[in-house]
């Protein structure tokens, strides 16, 4: 049974627990023998948690003693080196960090912690969480267990591989343009941006700009990140954007309450997508269809107006600069790419910051147009499947872009604070999972976690894990 524990999603472990199959000491242990057997050649976990074992016998003795127990109980988890882990090293990919321990948890920590859950380790991220690779100068580099000379995406790539490699069956990862959902999809797991201010932002750097953060589950199921989330939304009295006090039902099986209306797109509007990118959407869209979901291809002018790639750099550079030059100051022989990257940077002139602004209100008003009249919309995470180290320049369908061109349809929900969650419904003829992303209207995560498990229960990939 050890043996296959690690590759159990954490719903069915909570429930192995929870009826007595097995014990959290178990779980945690072949999940740690797992980590020794594969990290090596992955470098997903950069930090154990000293204490998980002991957790997990305390765990186990509340079982024998049948107390109430948490819709998490006794099940491991894994956490983004950026977010706050009492007495714990959270080093923020950097050596300017090196050896940090915060006395207190993140907000989203101390909430699955609450659930019942059991801090495993730490997670590998690019320097500041700052880049769509997970590397930097502390750490080193993470690879893709799909495929070692890949990578497994940024900033949450640790995360997304120590879930795709059987070393976590859930996590949180942060999510400034791309980062839980480009991660989820270049290893084939499934995650979730929720609506801005959804979940706490408490005990995560870096903050600025904090209008584009957010931090969200990554796991291997849907039912996972939903059951998640809804222990991670609500407002803790310190993030003043996390102020909505609307509740949120793991419960995804549920019929709404009236025919749904889905969307499909691919562009113009995000750059252009590979072929086989493409497919694997339309086919997203037929399978919904098939089952008798509404689902038309539908085109969103202001995505064509007004590109949001563009519009987000020319925001978060005044931001961001400010906070690098900060933080680095005094350190500077300790940088890594994209410190230096960012600081070289010019500065966006106020005419351009204002317009950009303005372009930003209008990609909000061209989401709020279409989704009067659809309750979700279908697209690509990325543009291709996961790619090579260190590749700067990318030719995908018969253009050349560079590679911050991958953020093309994630980066727009970061402008205009929309729900997104990226599941694997499709695979490249080289074998990498490719991932679709279900977008919904403001707080509307309980209607795409929904058509996600739909998804999910008719997807014919079969190759679900890599074989490591």
């Amino acid at each position: 049974m050890s043996n296959e524990l690690f590759y159990h999603d954490a719903t069915k472990l909570a429930e192995l627990i929870r009826t007595k199959e097995v014990s959290p000491v178990e779980v945690v242990q072949a999940h740690l023998d797992r980590i020794a057997a594969v990290n090596p050649q992955i470098n997903a976990i950069v930090t154990l948690a000293d204490d998980a074992l002991d957790a997990a016998k305390a765990a186990e003795a509340s079982v024998l003693a049948g107390e109430e127990l948490g819709p998490l109980h006794g099940v491991p988890f894994t956490v983004k080196d950026s977010i706050d882990t009492a007495g714990v090293l959270t080093q923020r990919g950097s050596p300017i960090f090196k050896g940090r321990r915060p006395d207190t948890d993140a907000t989203s920590v101390a909430r699955m912690k609450q659930a019942g859950g059991i801090l495993l380790a730490k997670t590998n991220l690019p320097e500041f969480s700052y880049w769509i690779e997970s590397d930097n100068l502390l750490t080193g580099a993470t690879n893709n267990p799909w495929d070692v000379t890949r990578t497994p995406g940024g900033s949450s790539g640790g995360e997304s591989a120590a879930i795709a490699a059987g070393m976590s069956p859930i996590g949180l990862g942060t999510d400034l343009a791309i980062s839980v959902r480009g991660p989820a999809a270049q290893t084939g797991i499934t995650s979730i941006k929720a609506t801005h201010g959804r979940v706490p932002m408490t005990g995560i750097w870096p903050r600025a700009p904090r209008r584009f953060w957010h931090v969200g589950p990554m796991a291997r199921s849907v039912r996972d990140i939903a059951l998640a989330f809804a222990q991670l939304a609500g407002p803790d009295g310190k993030d003043a954007f996390a102020s909505s006090t609307t509740s949120f039902d793991a419960g995804i099986g549920r019929q709404p309450f009236r025919p749904l209306r889905v969307g499909w797109m691919v562009g113009p509007g995000y750059g252009p997508v590979d072929p086989e990118v493409q497919a694997t959407v339309r086919a997203a869209a037929d399978a919904l269809q098939h089952i008798g979901i509404h689902v038309e291809q539908v085109g969103i002018p202001a995505l064509e107006r007004d590109f949001a790639l563009d519009v987000f750099n020319k925001l978060h550079v005044m931001e961001m600069k400010p906070a690098f030059a900060e933080t680095t100051g005094g350190h500077e022989d300790l940088m890594f790419k994209m410190s230096s990257t960012m600081l070289s940077l010019p500065d966006t002139s106020m005419k351009d910051y204002i317009e950009a602004e303005q372009a930003a209100e209008r990609i909000r008003d061209g989401y709020a147009d279409y989704f009067s009249r659809y309750d979700a919309l279908i697209t690509h995470v990325l543009p291709i499947p996961a790619h090579k180290h260190g590749v700067e320049t990318f030719i995908i369908d018969g253009q050349t872009v560079d590679a911050t061109y991958l953020q093309g349809a994630t980066v727009p929900l970061n402008v205009a604070g929309l729900p997104g969650v990226a599941m694997r419904f499709g695979t490249s003829k080289e074998g990498l999972p490719i991932n679709v992303q279900i977008v919904g209207k403001w707080q509307a995560e309980s209607t795409i976690l929904h058509l996600a498990s739909l998804l999910e229960s008719v997807s014919e990939v079969r190759d679900l894990h890599p074989r490591l």
